[in-house]
């Protein structure tokens, strides 16, 4: 196929343009399903496989037959499809309506940073429920519970306010934490 594409190049380069139009028959589909692939755009993907065409044959005379003109052409497309994407706008707009709903547009489609409603109430529930569970630990875990997780104070700090050892310290977090989990695990 090289060897009738050079022909056909050479023909073409001398005057004759009906030899390129048998250059385009052996390549259209494959040029074709190349813009395709990389556009998913029918209509697009016929453009621009028009375009590498218009482009290949306007430049022939810089193509060097001692390469592969498919490679050649295939660059010429991929390259203008390339440059097609970087180019396209988005088939969005955020004050566009969304279709469907009355008067909504694409910026209420963004999640806010901020939690909803439903998640709020929950989250309050939840720490109030907490905060009871906590008051009914024995005063001894309650204490250090408090101080080492809502007061977030430092082990050390908290054994000297208690007057009591660390080691002591570490266990009552630990067993305040294990009663804890226990009352809070029908959660």
């Amino acid at each position: 196929m090289d060897s009738i594409t050079n022909k056909r190049i050479k023909q073409v380069l001398k005057g004759d343009q009906h030899a390129y139009s048998e250059i385009v028959s052996l390549y259209q589909q494959k040029v074709y399903q190349i813009c395709y692939r990389m556009l998913n755009n029918q209509h697009e993907a016929e453009d621009i496989a028009q375009e590498a065409f218009i482009r290949a044959y306007t430049n022939l005379h810089t193509f060097d037959l001692n390469r592969k003109f498919s490679t050649w052409l295939f660059r010429i497309a991929t390259n203008l499809c390339i440059d097609r994407i970087r180019k396209k706008k988005p088939d969005y707009y955020l004050d566009a309506e969304v279709a469907g709903t009355d008067g909504l547009d694409m910026y209420s489609q963004i999640s806010s940073p901020g939690r909803l409603p439903e998640e709020e109430v929950e989250g309050m529930e939840l720490q109030e429920r907490i905060q009871y569970e906590i008051s009914c630990l024995s005063e001894k875990y309650r204490t250090v519970i408090i101080l080492k997780y809502i007061e977030e104070l430092p082990l050390q700090e908290i054994s000297e306010i208690l007057n009591i050892p660390l080691g002591t310290v570490k266990t009552r977090i630990h067993r305040g934490r294990e009663a804890l989990r226990k009352q809070l695990s029908n959660l």
